[in-house]
């Protein structure tokens, strides 16, 4: 069983990529936005939960997207593996996925970063934003503050995977095809 964690700043292609990667490795892909959504629109516990925080402007604690993914773990019992997209964000969230897998006696085989120049996601996520609707890629001051969070909340985890051996830093700019052939020779050596 293979579980990766994928990390990218946003526009560097982590949703691109785990379509390919869950194709091929027959992962479950995991993606806390997915996940999120779900709960709330199908008015699950867990998602009447959720958005108790979310409309008042607070973000979600971790106990509760935990559950959720764990949940979604719990469901999938067959799965070669699982694909985590947008989580964990922080040192304790990485912490509480590992003694969740722990105690389904799995682990985190690796993480790996989609990097990229943030003048070039820039503008990726201006030029998505023009057929995206998403309002988020729109406005270049969001998109630089969102690389700012990025970059603070994210180093912490890099770090705290490379000390376990487990980071693997890949280029995410090239054709699909050229990021998803390394993302490859990653995974095919683990």
């Amino acid at each position: 069983m293979i579980n990766i964690v994928l990390f990218g700043k946003p526009g560097a292609g982590k949703g691109t990529q785990a379509e390919f990667l869950k194709g091929k490795y027959n992962l479950t892909h995991l993606s806390t936005g997915d996940i999120f959504r779900f709960n709330i629109k199908n008015d699950t516990e867990l998602g009447q939960l959720a958005k108790t925080f979310m409309d008042k402007g607070d973000l979600v604690p971790d106990e509760v997207t935990i559950q959720m993914l764990q949940s979604e773990v719990d469901k999938n019992p067959h799965s070669a593996g699982f694909l985590f997209d947008g989580f964990p964000r922080t040192i304790a969230q990485a912490e509480a996925l590992d003694k969740f897998l722990e105690s389904k006696e799995q682990n985190i085989t690796a993480t790996v970063a989609l990097e990229a120049d943030d003048e070039i996601l820039v503008q990726r996520l201006l030029e998505r934003g023009k057929t995206s609707g998403r309002p988020d890629d729109q406005d270049e001051e969001k998109i630089r503050n969102r690389y700012q969070e990025y970059n603070e909340k994210t180093a912490p985890l890099m770090q705290y995977y490379n000390a376990q051996g487990k980071f693997y830093a890949v280029n995410g700019i090239g054709s699909i095809e050229e990021v998803t052939e390394r993302l490859s020779k990653v995974i095919d050596n683990l």
